[in-house]
């Protein structure tokens, strides 16, 4: 079959009864998306403080969350938030999508405090001085020196992240969460066709194109001094 055949066929193949509880999953992946981002990035900044901290306790009880977040699948996080309270205390599991939402706050704070540190740390320590010299206190040169220069280095690497985040949102599925790609598969099996699968890989991919193309909208409004 000639690939024009190919095309007409896998646009046949793809109705509104397809895409209707396929949209609905978008809706719940997009919740997830947006609700982790909404928790995680402002959380991720006290965890990348207090991992700086020269308090051994608090430093180390947050190197030991780090280790524990980014050491074990996202995948197993969500398993363990959603069934854990039952198990270890016979407690009504929390909502099926307040535990995934939880899990993912948890797992992304973590990534983009270590994100944050790393800024952090590559502002040469003069930068300090100079305002303590000038009158700054600790927290203005922080918040008004260093933190808008953090920003403007860590945007790639949040960037990464970021899109990352759109395509784990499809392990939500782990617990029941009805989002894109379960309902995919859920439409996949009923047809005994692959389309659906393929149907869901584009909206992945339109939603990585927009974060991207917002990103580098971020990344160019930054580069003032060029």
């Amino acid at each position: 079959m000639n690939p024009a055949g190919s095309q007409v066929l896998f646009l046949q193949a793809i109705d509104w009864a397809m895409l209707k509880p396929m949209l609905d999953g978008c809706i719940n992946t997009v919740y997830l998306f947006f609700l982790t981002l909404l928790f995680a990035l402002p959380l991720a900044l006290p965890i990348a403080l207090g991992r700086m901290s020269r308090f051994k306790p608090l430093s180390g009880a947050i190197n030991f969350y780090l280790l524990v977040m980014r050491g074990t699948p996202l995948i197993l996080q969500i398993i363990f938030i959603y069934f854990a309270p039952y198990y270890l205390f016979k407690a009504t599991p929390a909502p099926r999508f307040a535990a995934v939402t939880f899990a993912f706050v948890l797992n992304y704070a973590a990534y983009f405090a270590e994100i944050y540190r790393g800024g952090i740390e590559s502002i040469p320590r003069g930068q300090y001085e100079a305002a303590k010299v000038l009158g700054f206190t600790k927290t203005q040169t922080f918040f008004r020196i260093i933190l808008p220069q953090v920003i403007k280095r860590i945007v790639p690497a949040t960037a990464n992240e970021v899109i990352t985040l759109v395509k784990d949102t499809a392990l939500a599925q782990t617990i029941g969460v009805a989002e894109l790609f379960r309902a995919a598969q859920t439409i996949s099996s009923a047809r005994f066709s692959v389309v659906p699968i393929f149907v869901a890989g584009i909206f992945y991919f339109i939603m990585n194109a927009v974060v991207d193309a917002v990103f580098q909208q971020i990344e160019r409004k930054l580069n003032y001094y060029r």
